[in-house]
């Protein structure tokens, strides 16, 4: 029985990956006085007057909500927020397991923007950071900054952000193996979408010399025309060189691959034509872009991917739990790029140089000291930067 057909038989068994249990035993009057009438009219008139207690007389302080439109599930496509249900009860199961982190699946049954932004702005008080997942680009975009405009509470989004920091976090440790520097790197970004783009925005943040974006129609170069936003204001801070042309040329001595994008697009002639040891991150899921024994075989010295069968998997479960609970753990407002390069660090960190190797590059998913590590750095950085509350 092949995984996707035992997924589904397992899905039936579990009848839902989460559930919601009590906090409190209510088994006599005296207990159902307090958590309930009459006894809770004092917490909710305490809050009425500081809305700031209700970080501390509820669930408020550890609850994310982990929202779709279901516009862009996993490798899908736009399946909708009902068929998304299953992945949303997923990531509030790993919020729990990774980092004792509460979350809630919201599946909102809309496409329009402002649609989705008011009905995550009206139901916000309930939740202590909001995770955007799975929703199309170019509207993720709008959504997070509109988002991050209204609210004083996190909004991150996992496609965008959690996948950049652990690129960035598994490209400082491969710079280590192969003895390159960040700032001498060029380093070709394929495919340009929400994950993407904020890859290269955060490697650029991180020093990276030269990122190439390459879209579906080719090299993005400033001062070509795009009806995409996002492809014109990435262009005009990637492509130093301002060169044009497809995925192979871009290919030609660069010390770096990043694909986010579609499988079976690179070939042994295009990794033949890089610099000397490079780096090969090949993530399109389940196929990647280039297999790991055809990338090795052609030279790549160092790959990853986003599955777990190979190694150097390249997952976000590393990254999320801890940047939310260090997140919460200061009251943060927001989670702001300060705390993001701080988790990359973080989690390139929990390898020790004595361990780091071509094949290990990144902590295990299941490594419990990664969440720890991760959020004690995000909540310092949010202290630093001024956007902790406590």
């Amino acid at each position: 029985m092949d995984i996707m057909q035992s997924s589904l038989l397992k899905h039936r068994e579990w009848n839902g990956k989460i559930e919601v249990i009590s906090r409190v035993e209510i088994n006599d009057a005296n207990a159902l006085t307090h958590a309930y009438t009459p006894g809770v009219a004092q917490p909710c008139l305490e809050i009425q007057k500081n809305p700031e207690l209700s970080y501390e007389l509820t669930r408020r302080a550890n609850l994310v909500a982990v929202i779709t439109d279901g516009t862009a599930v996993l490798g899908l496509g736009d399946i909708g927020g009902l068929a998304g249900m299953p992945v949303m009860e997923g990531k509030c199961a790993l919020f729990k397991e990774f980092a004792g982190v509460d979350a809630f699946p919201l599946c909102v049954k809309s496409k329009d923007t402002d649609e989705i932004v008011r009905t995550i702005e009206l139901i916000s008080d309930s939740f202590g950071g909001i995770n955007l997942e799975d929703i199309a680009a170019p509207r993720c975009f709008e959504i997070e900054a509109k988002l991050k405009e209204k609210l004083d509470i996190p909004v991150f989004h996992d496609d965008q952000h959690g996948t950049a920091i652990v690129v960035g976090a598994a490209l400082m440790n491969a710079c280590k193996v192969v003895g390159k520097k960040f700032e001498d790197l060029t380093l070709v970004i394929n495919g340009a979408g929400a994950a993407g783009i904020a890859i290269g925005k955060l490697l650029i943040s991180l020093g990276v010399g030269n990122v190439i974006m390459v879209d579906i129609n080719g090299i993005l170069c400033d001062g070509d025309e795009y009806t995409n936003i996002a492809h014109m204001e990435i262009a005009k801070v990637t492509n130093k060189n301002k060169i044009r042309g497809k995925l192979s040329d871009a290919m030609v001595g660069a010390d770096a691959f990043i694909g986010v994008s579609k499988p079976n697009l690179v070939t042994e002639e295009m990794i033949k034509s890089m610099a000397d040891k490079p780096i090969v991150f090949a993530m399109a899921n389940p196929t990647p872009e280039i297999m790991p024994d055809i990338a090795k075989k052609a030279g790549a010295y160092v790959v990853g991917t986003g599955r777990s069968d190979f190694p150097n998997q390249i997952n976000n479960v590393i990254a999320f739990p801890g940047i939310f609970k260090g997140a919460l753990a200061v009251r943060a407002s927001d989670i702001n790029e300060e705390m993001k390069l701080a988790a990359s660090k973080a989690i390139a960190g929990c390898v020790s140089d004595d361990k780091l190797s071509a094949d290990f590059i990144l902590p295990n998913a299941f490594d419990r000291s990664v969440p720890i590590a991760v959020a004690a750095a995000v909540a310092v950085a949010a202290r630093k930067s001024g956007v902790a509350r406590i």
